[in-house]
């Protein structure tokens, strides 16, 4: 092996194990916090993050399988969480399911884990943080009409 290569080999080696170790630490690192537990704390202007996850469904499985896994892993007892606002969620033709939550920003990890543990295998999901931009955007669209 010429030596370039080994130094891009030990080089991927090293990205990979530092990747894979710091993906291990953000999730079983424990919250320290001395505010009550994540799930009595209510969404507040100040706490709150909307969330949108894309639920992409597994199109190589029928429904009826897909649905029996998430039945299995017990999707539909835990999700969503007691306490997290459903904001929309809508069926996207060809892609699955896209859900926006409103939540405090304390139980974001628990909403991961969440799908983590019972979407997994049905779906992909994709999170994407999001916020409400209705009432500026219509101000704008009116503004701009009045010129």
């Amino acid at each position: 092996m010429s030596q370039a290569k080994g130094s891009w080999m030990r080089m991927a080696v090293l990205a990979g194990a530092l990747a894979f170790s710091s993906g291990a630490a953000a999730q079983t690192a424990p919250a320290q916090t001395a505010s009550p537990p994540a799930e009595n704390v209510p969404p507040t202007a100040d706490n709150a993050v909307m969330l949108t996850v894309f639920l992409k469904h597994d199109q190589s499985r029928p429904l009826s399988e897909l649905n029996a896994q998430l039945q299995r892993q017990g999707y539909y007892k835990a999700f969503p969480p007691d306490g997290v606002e459903v904001v929309s969620w809508y069926v996207m033709m060809g892609i699955g399911q896209v859900v926006t939550l409103r939540l405090p920003a304390s139980r974001l990890r628990e909403v991961n884990r969440i799908l983590e543990n019972t979407a997994w295998g049905s779906y992909r999901t994709e999170f994407y943080p999001t916020y409400d931009y209705k009432a500026i955007g219509v101000a704008a669209h009116e503004k701009a009409q009045q010129q």
